[in-house]
C-alpha cells in the first residue's frame, strides 16, 4: 500500500454501519408500534412512519455532509449556534408560538413534518459550544473560579430553560453532555463530584415541587400498587417485555400497541421491541449501542485536538447515556423521565439532530484515524490532570510508548 493511501483519512465504517442498522431497526419498529395509534388519530396507518422516514432522510443527508467536511470548520459557528438554540428554547415558551402537549411546552409546529423541538437541536449546539469553550480554556482547566464557576453557570442556564419547558429527561442528558466534555477536556474530578452533588440536590428539589414527578417516583417504587392509575404505564411496559419471551411474538403482532401502552411509538418503544422480537431483539439493540459507545469513545481518544476529543466524548455520551436511561425507564429500573430511545423513538427533531451529531463524530474519527498511536505528552496531560498517571513512571517509558508501530 502506498504512503499516500496509508495517510489518507479513513472513515469509521463500523460506527457508520452500526448507526445504519440501528436506524433501520428503528424505522421498522416505529412503523409497527404506531399503526394503531396513527389510524385512530389520523385515519392513516403509516402517518408516523412516513414522517419518521422523512426526518430520517434529512438526518442522513446531514450525517454524510458533516462526515465529509473537517469538523473544525464548524467551530467558528459554535457561539452563534448556542445562542440561537437558547433563543429558540425561549421562544417555544411563548403562547401561540410553542405547542403545548400534556402540560409541557417544548415544540413548534413543523407543518407536514409534525413538530420541531428546539431542545433536541440544543443538545448538538451546546455540545459543539462547550467543546469549543473547553479548548479555549485548556491551559487553565484546573482553576476553580476562572473555569469551573463559568462552566457550572452555563450548565445551570441551560437547565433553567429545560425546567421551564418541564423537560427533566433532556436536562439529565444535557448534564451528561456537559460533564463528559469537561472530563475529556481535562477537568478535575473533584469539581465534577461537587457539581454532580449540587445538581442531585437540585433535581430532588424540582421533583418534590412537581406533583406529577412525585407520582412517578411513587409508582416507580411499586407500580403494581396502582396498576390502573399511576403505575399503568410501567406495568404495561413490563407486560410487553415479559410476553415477548426469548424470540418475541413477531414483528407487527404486538398487543400492547393497541391502546394498552401509552407512548408505545415514542418513549416506550423498547417495550414493543421486547414484545415483538423478544430477548434476542433487545439484546441485539443493546449490543448495537455498546458498539456505538466503544467506537465513539475510541474516536475521542484518537482525536487530533482537544476540541475534537471533548466533542466526540460529549456526542458519544449523549447517545449511549440517553439509550441507557430509556431502557432503564422501560424496564422500571429507573423512574420515568421522558427520554427517547435514540434512532428508535418517534420524533423527527431528535432523529435528525442525533444523525447530524453522528456525522460530526464520523468526521472526528476520520481525522483521528491512525493518529491515536501518537499519544504525545500533551494528550497524556489532558487525561492525567487530577488523576493517577496511566503509564508506568519509568524514565523514557512515555517516549517509547509514543512511537507509532
Amino acid at each position: 500500500m502506498s504512503t499516500a493511501a496509508q495517510s489518507r483519512p479513513q472513515p469509521d465504517r463500523l460506527l457508520l454501519f452500526t448507526t445504519v442498522l440501528l436506524c433501520a431497526g428503528g424505522l421498522i419498529m416505529v412503523t409497527s408500534a404506531s399503526v394503531a395509534f396513527a389510524y385512530n388519530q389520523h385515519q392513516s396507518t403509516f402517518y408516523y412512519a412516513e414522517r419518521q422516514a422523512a426526518w430520517l432522510l434529512i438526518g442522513f443527508v446531514a450525517l454524510f455532509v458533516l462526515a465529509r467536511i473537517d469538523y473544525r470548520r464548524i467551530r467558528p459557528l459554535a457561539p452563534a449556534g448556542a445562542v440561537a438554540a437558547a433563543l429558540l428554547m425561549l421562544l417555544v415558551l411563548i403562547p401561540h408560538l410553542g405547542v403545548s402537549v400534556n402540560g409541557a411546552r417544548r415544540w413548534f409546529d413543523a407543518g407536514p413534518l409534525g413538530t420541531f423541538q428546539p431542545s433536541e437541536l440544543g443538545k448538538l449546539a451546546f455540545a459543539v459550544f462547550i467543546a469549543h469553550w473547553i479548548d479555549r480554556n485548556s491551559h487553565r482547566m484546573g482553576q476553580f473560579q476562572q473555569v469551573f464557576v463559568p462552566f457550572a453557570a452555563m450548565l445551570a442556564g441551560v437547565l433553567v430553560l429545560l425546567m421551564l419547558e418541564r423537560d427533566l429527561g433532556t436536562a439529565i442528558v444535557t448534564v451528561g453532555i456537559f460533564l463528559s466534555a469537561f472530563w475529556a477536556g481535562g477537568g478535575r474530578l473533584r469539581h465534577i463530584i461537587l457539581l454532580v452533588a449540587g445538581l442531585g440536590l437540585g433535581f430532588i428539589a424540582v421533583t418534590l415541587l412537581e406533583p406529577y414527578r412525585m407520582a412517578r417516583l411513587t409508582a416507580f417504587k411499586n407500580p403494581w400498587a396502582d396498576p390502573l392509575g399511576a403505575g399503568f404505564q410501567a406495568t404495561q411496559s413490563l407486560y410487553g417485555l415479559a410476553s415477548g419471551g426469548i424470540f418475541g411474538v413477531g414483528i407487527g403482532h404486538s398487543i400492547e400497541k393497541y391502546g394498552w401502552l401509552p407512548e408505545a411509538h415514542t418513549d416506550f418503544i423498547f417495550a414493543i421491541v421486547g414484545e415483538e422480537t423478544g430477548l434476542i431483539g433487545t439484546t441485539l439493540i443493546m449490543l448495537g449501542f455498546l458498539v456505538f459507545g466503544i467506537r465513539g469513545y475510541r474516536a475521542s481518544l484518537r482525536a487530533p485536538d482537544r476540541f475534537g476529543m471533548a466533542l466526540a466524548a460529549s456526542i458519544t455520551t449523549w447517545v449511549t447515556f440517553e439509550a441507557f436511561l430509556n431502557m432503564a425507564t422501560v424496564t422500571n429500573t429507573l423512574p420515568i423521565t421522558g427520554v427517547p430511545l435514540p434512532f428508535f423513538s418517534y420524533g423527527g427533531t431528535a432523529l435528525a439532530t442525533t444523525l447530524a451529531a453522528v456525522g460530526l463524530l464520523l468526521s472526528i474519527a476520520r481525522r483521528g484515524s491512525g493518529s491515536a498511536l501518537r499519544n504525545n505528552r500533551q494528550s497524556d496531560e489532558t487525561f492525567d490532570r487530577g488523576r493517577r498517571n496511566r503509564r508506568t513512571p519509568v524514565s523514557g517509558a512515555r517516549g517509547r510508548a509514543s512511537v507509532p508501530r
